[in-house]
């Protein structure tokens, strides 16, 4: 038995009913579709769990913190996303399903414009302490079609688990662009990627603690590759073995981008340079889908 007067209902349903109606000029339909559909679902969401009104504060403190903290190094909305599942699931409904095609996941807070360019074979650690990673492969198109000067953004943390951009502002490092080859092969050093806590200083990391919910990603290597009449990818590589997973804090984490880091004595590399370290490396080609691809 409900536990509320109808009276009150119609009240709750009339509220739902005038904010509908006000987006009857917008002259944008597909704005009109979205906004109806978030006011549907929102106001559905407020009368299921009987929101109350501390409630509704609490989360404006929230999204107001989140505000607060975030500037053009940190993007505490994102990492909200994230943790929510709803950038994964955004990849999702817009990623293409063509078979053989690398799978896409999140972007993440620490993409920066103007990584510096390396070249082909160099090395993007500049400095970034790590154990050294030579990371090779080819990018193609799904039918195999090598993919000449295509453009790959690389990036990932430091052996600390932090992005240059979690340092000082001048403080550039394990993140760079290059150009694959005439056949579509790609190479660079870097650092062995290893597991991190997300950003959890702040009101994302409050909401994970409130969960019961950990901050862990795991060890990854960032990639967005783009080439002329094929659809953008921006994916990561994992680290077979990282013990996060399966716990990753937002659910980027998909096993056709798993790959084994082979650890090597020092000595000659594949490039033919002489490591006086031991060394880690990495394979694994990048398959683009042509653009319009769905």
């Amino acid at each position: 038995m409900k536990d509320e007067h109808p009276a009150a209902e119609d009240r709750e349903r009339a509220v739902t009913d005038k904010v509908l109606a006000s987006f009857d000029g917008t002259g944008d339909p597909r704005l009109r579709e979205v906004m109806l559909s978030l006011v549907r679902h929102l106001h559905s969401f407020a009368r299921e769990v009987r929101l109350s009104e501390r409630e509704w504060e609490t989360a404006i403190e929230f999204l107001t913190r989140a505000g607060h903290i975030t500037d053009d190094r940190r993007q505490e909305f994102i990492l909200l996303s994230d943790v929510l599942g709803l950038s994964m699931l955004t990849v999702a409904i817009n990623e293409p399903k063509e078979p053989g095609a690398t799978e896409a996941t999140v972007f993440g807070p620490f993409y920066v414009d103007d990584a510096p360019e390396v070249p082909l074979g160099g090395d993007i650690a500049r400095g970034a302490v790590g154990t050294p990673c030579y990371v090779s492969g080819r990018v193609r198109s799904v039918d195999g079609t090598p993919i000449g000067g295509a453009l790959l953004h690389v990036w990932g943390a430091d052996d600390d688990g932090f992005y240059d951009v979690q340092y000082s502002a001048d403080h550039s490092a394990g993140r760079g662009w290059l150009r694959a080859a005439p056949d579509g092969s790609y190479r660079f050093w870097t650092v062995l990627p290893t597991p991190y806590p997300i950003p959890h200083d702040g009101p994302v990391g409050d909401l994970l603690t409130a969960a019961g919910r950990g901050p862990m990603r795991p060890a990854h290597l960032h990639f967005k590759v783009v080439a002329p009449g094929h659809r953008t990818l921006i994916t990561h590589i994992f680290v077979a073995g990282d013990p996060h997973l399966g716990d990753d804090a937002v659910f980027g984490v998909k096993d056709s981008l798993v790959v084994e880091a082979e650890h090597h004595p020092a000595g000659q590399a594949p490039d033919g340079s002489d490591r006086q370290e031991t060394w880690t490396s990495m394979t694994y080609d990048l398959v683009l889908v042509t653009e319009g691809a769905r």
